[in-house]
C-alpha cells in the first residue's frame, strides 16, 4: 500500500475530527443513558424482589440488539432502498464497508465521519428504545419472552419506523419532522408498552397495591444520567458538531426543567405534597416532548412544550391512569411508559408541527420553512399523519409478536405464579442487596458463641465509657414516669449516682 493510500485510510479528505469527535462523544452519552441509566432508575422504582429482573431485562436489550444491528438490522434501518417503510437488510462487518464515508444512501445525504460512527451512533438509539418498552412490563414477563421479544420486535418495529423517518423511507420524503426520535423512539416506545402490557397481563394485585419503590437514591442517580446523557441524544442528530447542535443541547435542558417544575406544581396543587417520583416524571416527559423539536423550535416554544408536558402527561398518568377501567384492569404499565412516552412523544411531535421555525428547519438541513407559526399549516397534518403511522404499525407488529412468542414459539408470556409470588431468587438466584453461600466451613459451637457474644458486650461497655449519656427532657417513658427531671440520664441514673459510682 503507497504512502498516499495510508494517508487516505489515516485522515481522508471527507473527514471533520471535530464531527466525528462529537459524533462519538453523544453516542456515549446515549449510551450512558441506557447503561447505566435506566438500569440503575428501573432498579430503584421497583420493589426490591424485582431489582435484579429489571436491571437485567435492559442489560439483556443492549446487548442483543448490537448484535442484531451490526448482521442485518441496520441496513434495514438505514441501508438501500427496498419498500417505504424498510431498508435491504444485510451485516457491517467488514474493514472495508465501516471504515468509509457515513452515506445514508435512500436520505442521498453523507456525513464527515466514518460509517461505524454511524453504526454505533444509531446503535444506542436503537438500545434504549427496547430498554423503554421493558419500563411497562416489569415485575410479570417471562424473561426467556423478552430474549425473543427484542430482536423481533427491534426487526419489524423499530427498524421500520426509523427507515421510514430518518432513512429516507415514504415519512421522510413526505416532510414529517422528528429532530431526534420523538417518533421513532417514544411514540413507538411507549406503544409497544400499551399492547404488550395487554398482552401479558397484570402484575399480581397485592404488587399492584404495594409497589413501593425500593430506592429512591438509586432512582435519582439514574434519572440525573438520564437527563444528562440527553445533551448527546438531542445534540448528536445534526451528525455535526454544529451551531444547531448546541441549540438543541440548550433547548432540550430549558423544555425539561420547565416540564419538571410544571409537573411539580401540578403535584402540589392536586396532593398538596412536592413528589421526587413525580418530579422524575415531569424530567422525563420533558426530555421526550422536546425530542422531535429540540433544534426546530426556538427558546420561548421549548418553553411552552414544557409547560404542556408537565400537564397533559400529568393528567394522563394520574386521572385516567388511575380512574380509567383500561389502565386499572386491561393494560398494567408498570412504570407509566404509556403516559411519559407514548403522549409525550405525540405532543411533542405535534408541537413541532406548531412551533418549528425557518431558521432551526434550515440549520438542520431541511429544506421546509418550518411549522404553522410560519404559515405552514401543512406542517401540523404532517406531523399528525406521521403519529398515525407509527402508532397503528406498532400496534398491530407488537400483537403481533407477542402471539407468535405465546402461539409458535410456545414460550409463556408471563412468569408462573410462583416465581411472580418470589421474584428475583426464583428468577435468577440473585437478590438486589444481599447473597447467600451454600460452602462448607467451621461451624462454632453454642458456648464459643456465647463467649464472643459475652465478648463484644464487654467490648461495647468499654467503649462507651466517659461519654456523655443524652438528657432525656419531657419525654414519656414506658415505665409509667409522665415526665422526667432534666438531670436523669438515658440509663436512669442521676449525675449524683454517676458519680457515686
Amino acid at each position: 500500500m503507497s504512502a498516499d493510500q495510508l494517508a487516505a485510510l489515516e485522515t481522508p479528505a471527507w473527514l471533520d475530527t471535530g464531527d466525528n469527535a462529537w459524533q462519538l462523544t453523544a453516542a456515549t452519552l446515549v449510551a450512558l443513558q441506557s447503561v447505566p441509566g435506566l438500569c440503575v432508575l428501573y432498579a430503584g422504582l421497583v420493589k426490591k424482589k424485582w431489582a435484579i429482573n429489571s436491571m437485567f431485562m435492559a442489560f439483556y436489550a443492549f446487548a442483543m440488539v448490537l448484535i442484531c444491528w451490526v448482521i442485518w438490522a441496520y441496513k434495514v434501518a438505514f441501508g438501500v432502498y427496498m419498500l417505504p417503510f424498510a431498508g435491504r437488510p444485510g451485516p457491517v462487518l467488514t474493514m472495508n464497508e465501516v471504515i468509509v464515508q457515513s452515506t445514508l444512501p435512500s436520505a442521498n445525504v453523507s456525513q464527515n465521519f466514518p460509517k461505524a460512527t454511524m453504526i454505533y451512533f444509531q446503535f444506542v438509539f436503537a438500545a434504549i428504545t427496547l430498554i423503554l418498552v421493558a419500563g411497562a412490563y416489569l415485575g410479570r414477563m417471562s424473561f426467556r419472552a423478552w430474549m425473543a421479544f427484542v430482536p423481533l420486535w427491534l426487526t419489524f418495529s423499530y427498524c421500520v419506523g426509523a427507515y421510514s423517518l430518518w432513512g429516507g423511507g415514504f415519512l421522510f420524503q413526505m416532510g414529517v419532522m422528528d429532530y431526534s426520535g420523538g417518533y421513532v423512539i417514544h411514540l413507538s416506545s411507549g406503544t409497544a408498552g400499551f399492547v404488550g402490557a395487554w398482552w401479558i397481563g397484570p402484575r399480581l394485585k397485592q404488587d399492584r397495591e404495594n409497589f413501593q419503590p425500593n430506592n429512591i437514591l438509586l432512582a435519582m442517580v439514574g434519572a440525573g444520567i438520564l437527563w444528562t446523557g440527553w445533551n448527546g441524544f438531542n445534540g448528536g442528530d445534526p451528525y455535526a458538531a454544529s451551531p444547531d447542535a448546541g441549540v438543541a443541547v440548550l433547548h432540550t435542558n430549558i423544555c425539561t426543567a420547565v416540564s419538571l417544575l410544571t409537573w411539580t406544581a401540578m403535584d402540589i396543587a392536586f396532593y398538596k405534597k412536592p413528589s421526587i417520583i413525580g418530579a422524575i416524571n415531569g424530567m422525563i416527559t420533558g426530555l421526550v416532548g422536546i425530542t422531535p423539536a429540540a433544534g426546530f423550535v426556538a427558546g420561548w416554544g421549548a418553553i411552552i412544550i414544557g409547560i404542556c408536558t408537565g400537564i397533559i402527561p400529568w393528567i394522563s398518568m394520574n386521572i385516567a391512569g388511575k380512574k380509567t377501567r383500561i389502565f386499572t384492569h386491561h393494560v398494567d404499565d408498570c412504570l407509566g411508559i404509556t403516559h411519559t412516552h407514548m403522549v409525550a412523544g405525540a405532543l411533542g411531535g405535534f408541537l413541532t408541527g406548531l412551533f418549528a421555525t425557518q431558521t432551526g428547519s434550515y440549520a438542520f438541513g431541511l429544506t421546509t420553512d418550518g411549522g404553522a407559526i410560519m404559515g405552514r399549516g401543512k406542517q401540523v397534518w404532517l406531523q399528525i399523519v406521521g403519529a398515525l403511522f407509527i402508532i397503528g404499525w406498532n400496534i398491530v407488529w407488537t400483537s403481533l409478536i407477542m402471539a407468535f412468542i405465546k402461539y409458535v414459539l410456545r414460550i409463556p408470556l408471563r412468569m408462573t405464579e410462583e416465581e411472580l409470588l418470589i421474584g428475583d431468587d426464583a428468577i435468577h438466584g440473585e437478590e438486589a442487596y444481599c447473597f447467600f453461600d451454600d460452602v462448607s466451613g467451621l461451624v462454632p459451637t453454642h458456648t464459643t458463641e456465647m463467649r464472643a457474644a459475652d465478648m463484644m458486650e464487654r467490648i461495647h461497655r468499654g467503649s462507651n465509657v466517659g461519654k456523655e449519656h443524652i438528657i432525656l427532657e419531657g419525654r414519656d417513658l414506658e415505665q409509667g414516669v409522665s415526665e422526667s427531671p432534666s438531670h436523669v440520664k438515658e440509663n436512669g441514673h442521676t449525675d449524683d449516682e454517676i458519680k457515686q459510682d
